[in-house]
């Protein structure tokens, strides 16, 4: 699909976010190892969280939609049932890789296949620790799904360092050892995202600068009877639109707030952003609030490496505040975006150079000339199949002087299904 865009002259209007898919997907796993009923409100109906859901329907949950919940009977961890196919993940690396700590674990024997891109991107990060655990791993040129895992020996134990602030490879560890008798412990040299020890409430402990999170079958796992708060990452295409389009002020209601995911807010305050966080509260373990955000004199920033993982997703959107901002802004130490959904360093130099930017490519980032008054007429952008090149690619060209194209733009479906309506229902056009 083609989408074309028009420019605006102005953003007004309020914005229900869809739900937080990384916690809409570890509801689902952390309620089929909950021996109970989870009672999970505002469940992602994204392509990404409903491949989840079927995978642990596949593995014995018995799932139904009530009163706007889903009412979620888990197996608890001894009941996991073998799947009478494979366990398709489509496009979701977060289901693979946590359904793969959860069959390594649990000693089921089962195959996770996946979509193209999905099938596209490497596992040996999760395969070579699931390994020294005793499972027993087949896959593509020993890197790509499909994978096939059973485990034939007794699970054993793990003291695992992450070699990257990486939330998934984190919580595939941490998955597998709550099978375990004795405790493994996964240590967190940088901070990555918490919800996998929020949502299972996991033994953490500071230690010399490093989080050690503990797991082991002694660990109770809690209901997940919570209401999922709105996608932070899909809050940040709004923050970055409200702050660089003249005469904005948008209110994005019930927004994630979690510390490891919202780097965003900070770096965007540190550019000048106008945005104000109220009715702030608690959404089961997760912090969650409202924000407003208002048109924005932006000045330039050079981000930390230390914080990239806190940020990851919101760089191909922050690389649009950027152009718009006063002076030069840098992104470096973020050579993980050439592992993404595609390699979102390469097609975010497209997109820049699409509107005739001034920038360089880095291995490991971008360097952007900014200027508060940068203009173009218009572009033709290529989303590259991802969901997050497509939505930024809108935000830019809202500041066009003509109508944009967008190729493939169905892509934000993944993450966001109502983005394309939320951006027409906030559009002044000019």
């Amino acid at each position: 699909m083609i989408k074309k865009v028009v420019p605006a002259n102005s953003l007004k209007g309020e914005i229900i976010l869809p739900p937080d898919k990384s916690i809409s997907q570890r509801a689902a796993i952390f309620s089929l190892l909950h021996d109970g009923i989870s009672e999970v409100g505002n469940y992602s109906s994204a392509q990404d969280p409903r491949s989840t859901l079927s995978c642990v329907q596949q593995l014995g949950a018995e799932i139904r939609e009530e009163s706007g919940k889903l009412i979620i009977q888990g197996t608890g961890r001894q009941g996991i049932q073998q799947p009478a196919s494979d366990l398709d993940c489509g496009n979701s690396g977060t289901a693979m890789r946590l359904l793969s700590g959860v069959l390594a674990g649990s000693g089921i024997s089962a195959k996770l296949v996946g979509d193209e891109s999905l099938c596209g991107r490497t596992m040996t990060r999760i395969i070579n620790p699931l390994e020294q655990m005793g499972a027993h791993i087949l896959a593509r040129n020993l890197a790509y799904a499909p994978l096939f895992i059973n485990r034939n020996e007794p699970l054993k134990p793990l003291k695992f360092e992450l070699p990257i602030p990486s939330a998934q490879l984190k919580s595939c560890v941490l998955l597998a050892g709550l099978f375990g008798e004795e405790r493994t412990q996964v240590i967190e040299i940088l901070p990555s995202r918490d919800h996998t020890e929020r949502l299972l409430n996991l033994d953490q402990k500071l230690v010399q600068g490093r989080k050690i999170i503990s797991a082991s079958l002694s660990d109770e796992i809690p209901n997940q009877s919570y209401l999922i708060p709105g996608d932070f990452s899909a809050a940040a295409f709004w923050l970055v639109a409200g702050a660089i389009q003249n005469d904005a002020e948008i209110l994005i209601e019930n927004v994630g707030l979690n510390p490891t995911r919202n780097a965003l807010l900070d770096i965007l305050g540190e550019m000048g952003a106008g945005i104000i966080i109220e009715n702030e509260r608690i959404e089961g373990a997760e912090p969650a609030g409202d924000i407003i955000v208002k048109d924005s004199d932006l000045k330039a920033i050079e981000i930390d490496p230390k914080i990239i993982p806190n940020c990851i997703d919101e760089l191909p959107i922050l690389a649009v505040a950027m152009l718009f901002a006063e002076g030069t802004s840098i992104i470096s130490g973020a050579e993980e975006l050439r592992h993404k959904e595609t390699d979102r360093i390469m097609a975010m130099s497209k997109m820049l150079k699409a509107v005739g930017a001034n920038f360089e490519e880095k291995e490991d980032g971008l360097i952007i000339h900014g200027d508060p008054e940068f203009r173009f007429k218009s572009a033709e952008f290529e989303s590259f199949h991802d969901h997050r090149i497509a939505m930024a690619s809108a935000v830019l060209s809202l500041k066009g002087q003509k109508e944009s194209k967008i190729k493939d733009a169905e892509s934000a479906g993944v993450s966001y299904p109502t983005f394309w309506e939320d951006l027409d229902m906030l559009k002044v056009e000019s």
